[in-house]
């Protein structure tokens, strides 16, 4: 037999011709060959969804060399990765040898493996398959949808808002979730509470206490509402007499989280090391492919693109084993632990996220891999092998000491036994609030307390947060939006387009974001709703699950959207109604948003064209700042205004004098414009901000240099000046201003 194996990636490709060896030619596709071509009617709607695919440009080549390897060759082995869009770049590769005619007379196979190891690959190739041609159909179902929300929402944000937008169908919804919080934020109005919080001591040994309860009453979140009754309650308690009332304990088990599914992994990974979701998928797919490892290419890490929790038989088996010889028989459970799958269109035959062998430690792998992989690949291992550990015991303890009408309560835990937890502890999103972390001393009833300081702390409610991407990512899976193997690349689209900024690691939305979800959300509320994407991908997976048709989902989606898109076509553009009027013509002035953010215009438009950029930030009104300089033309007093290029100077007269000046006056060079022997050179900065010199009489003559000019004549022409000149390759040099004139000098740092 000889066969020719397709895979993805290249890297994979050299790793997996080895493990083969004679009779097999291993070529990588480079990803998808075919796509969808940029332009309109590529997915018809009015002949029932008929879909153009081209090939690729860069593609070409791929598949010229995969179809004249196929000439020496019986067989064809697909084996791309084991998701939806694997599943179709396979049967796109088929396609196209089979319009070749490359195929005629020849075995087609499809292979999938988990991991890049020698058995998992030689297994595979023993248990070939066919193309599953119902994934094919939901990826098809999936790229055609995003196909005919992108292009014909995309234009007509152009339209209504400003060119180069863009929308999609879940990056859209992942916008609304962040500007919705983003209002809520806004709109929320804090309200205050005051707790008591307490220094105390019990044989020289401290600890904290609060205040829990007053006259036999327990105290409510806002029980303590003001200052001054906070410090009452704190001198109370500091004159009282308290000794231990009653002392509960409990012991708890904590058990292991599973092993990482691609949505775990983005977010833990962005909790402990700060990666992106895009970052982290593009590191773990560098482990996966594999690196050399004593003089053997091996994958390191199972397939990354996954939403089981299984573990195989074999990973379980090796893993217990380490455990015994490397931490004991008291840290591995009396028998294997499974994980129940939460995602309810889990593939089961999948694995979760782990290594692919547990005996390449972080400590083994340390030299051999990048710093960033080698955190990555630490966090998979660690998850993994925790994984299946003993659970933690933790002793949970609750301590109330009284006096005659007041109440503390001490709440702590201490480690009575690590567990999992000697080697990994699952990270939070709000680190530091768990009051059971604190460690205690013993407390046994009766015992005097001392109560050191008594401090009355003021506090204010907190609106939820912005999103991270953790919980941005953790979001998007709770509501059933979208696919794990999806979130990295929308979070860097909603980045790429500037709808949205970090602000210390968390996603708050620019103007033009939130004025683009402004506009889908009035326009197509329905679409960009959060249960109805998720019914959506309900659908898809009812096709990948052979349940239902393609086209079917094409139809009652489309039907809604055509409507809605017709409608929003004749809907006047966005804009936010103002107060202010129109100096020319009276009517109201709008704010709009334009290429360089949000501006004022006249609604009069196109009758009457004012515009003006906005003075303050996001829209609200400033004072001008005055300044001692005076106007050239009118005599006013000029001010320092705010513009698309910074600040600048502005008639405060506007809009009767419209002079502006730069805020800081141009540097006089005093070298003579030889152009219009009237003026000099002035230093001046770009819009870009680059220098550049021009002459003082302009517009009159625009007569303008990139170059320094210096006051001296040329030695070899004699030209009334030279400019001083730096390269990266010459470094400084003065030259001559003249054209023609060939001297110059380097000039010593």
């Amino acid at each position: 037999m000889s066969a020719v194996v397709v895979v993805e990636s290249p890297a994979k490709a050299k790793t997996i011709e080895k493990y083969l060896g004679k009779g097999y030619k291993v070529l990588a596709s480079y990803g998808h060959v075919r796509a969808f071509p940029k332009k309109d009617g590529s997915v018809d709607p009015e002949n029932d969804f008929a879909i153009k695919y081209q090939v690729i440009d860069d593609k070409k080549k791929r598949l010229d060399a995969i179809d004249k390897a196929m000439k020496r060759a019986d067989t064809l082995i697909l084996a791309s990765d084991l998701d939806r869009e694997g599943e179709a770049i396979a049967w796109h590769v088929a396609e196209v040898l089979r319009e070749r005619g490359s195929l005629k007379d020849k075995q087609i196979q499809r292979i999938t493996f988990n991991e890049i190891t020698k058995k998992a690959i030689t297994t595979a190739v023993e248990n070939p398959t066919e193309i599953d041609m119902k994934m094919v159909d939901a990826q098809q179902a999936r790229s055609a949808l995003d196909y005919l929300v992108g292009f014909t929402l995309s234009p007509l944000l152009w339209r209504k808002i400003r060119s180069g937008l863009s929308a999609g169908r879940v990056q859209s919804v992942a916008l609304r979730l962040i500007c919705e919080r983003e209002e809520l934020i806004k709109a929320f109005k804090p309200k205050e509470f005051w707790t008591i919080d307490n220094e105390c001591s019990v044989n020289n040994a401290a600890f904290q206490a609060q205040l829990q309860a007053v006259d036999g009453k327990a105290l409510t979140k806002f029980s303590i509402s003001d200052g001054v009754s906070a410090k009452v309650m704190a001198r109370r308690v500091e004159k009282g007499t308290f000794e231990v009332s009653d002392v509960q304990k409990k012991q708890a088990r904590q058990q292991p989280s599973p092993p990482f599914i691609t949505t775990t992994l983005q977010m833990d990974a962005s909790r402990k090391l700060g990666f992106t979701a895009r970052a982290t998928m593009q590191v773990a797919q560098k482990l996966y492919e594999g690196i050399e490892v004593d003089g053997e290419l091996v994958g390191l890490i199972t397939y990354m693109r996954t939403d089981s929790v299984n573990l195989s038989d074999d990973a379980v088996a090796e893993m217990r084993a380490h455990i015994s010889s490397e931490y004991g028989a008291e840290y591995m459970p009396d028998k294997p632990r499974k994980f129940k799958t939460k995602s309810k269109n889990a593939q089961e035959a999948h694995e979760a996220i782990r290594p692919s062998s547990i005996l390449r430690t972080p400590d083994a792998m340390k030299n051999q891999l990048t710093a960033d992989a080698l955190k990555l690949y630490t966090l998979i291992w660690k998850r993994a092998l925790a994984s299946q550990m003993s659970p933690a015991v933790l002793d949970q303890v609750r301590a109330d000491i009284s006096s005659n009408d007041l109440t503390l309560r001490a709440t702590g835990s201490t480690l009575a036994f690590p567990g999992f937890r000697k080697l990994y502890i699952e990270g939070t999103d709000e680190p530091g609030k768990d009051d059971n972390d604190r460690l205690l001393p013993v407390l046994a009833v009766g015992d005097a307390i001392t109560i050191k300081e008594a401090n009355a702390k003021q506090h204010f409610t907190e609106p939820k947060p912005r999103f991270s991407e953790a919980t941005l990512v953790k979001e998007l899976e709770a509501n059933g939006i979208g696919r794990p193997s999806t979130y990295a690349s929308i979070l860097n689209v909603l980045r790429v387009r500037e709808y949205v900024e970090m602000e210390k690691k968390r996603f708050v939305p620019t103007d033009t974001g939130e004025w683009v979800n402004k506009f889908l959300v009035s326009s197509f509320g329905a679409i960009v709703d959060p249960t109805f994407t998720a019914s959506i991908e309900d659908k898809l997976d009812a096709v990948a699950n052979g349940d239902s048709g393609w086209k079917p989902v094409l139809r009652e989606f489309w039907a809604p959207f055509k409507i809605a898109v017709d409608l929003a076509a004749d809907a006047e553009r966005p804009s936010e109604a103002t107060e202010e009027k129109c100096t020319e013509c009276g009517k109201p002035m709008a704010i709009k948003l334009g290429r360089y953010g949000k501006f004022l215009a006249c609604t009069g438009y196109p009758e009457c064209k004012q515009a003006r950029p906005l003075p303050g930030k996001e829209g609200e009104q400033s004072e001008p700042e005055m300044t001692d300089q005076k106007c050239e033309k009118c005599g006013s007093g000029m001010v320092i205004k705010a513009g698309r290029y910074g600040k600048f100077l502005g008639c405060s007269a506007y809009p009767e004098c419209k002079n502006i000046q730069p805020l800081e006056k141009p540097k006089d060079t005093e070298v003579p414009c030889p152009q219009c022997k009237k003026g000099t050179f002035l230093e001046k900065k770009s819009k870009r901000g680059k220098i550049f010199y021009s002459c003082s009489c302009y517009p009159k003559c625009k007569n303008a240099l990139w170059n320094e000019p210096i006051p001296q004549p040329c030695p070899e022409c004699k030209a009334p000046f030279i400019t001083r000149k730096e390269t990266k390759r010459h470094g400084k040099q003065h030259v001559c201003a003249t054209e023609g004139c060939g001297w110059k000098e380097q000039i010593e740092d």
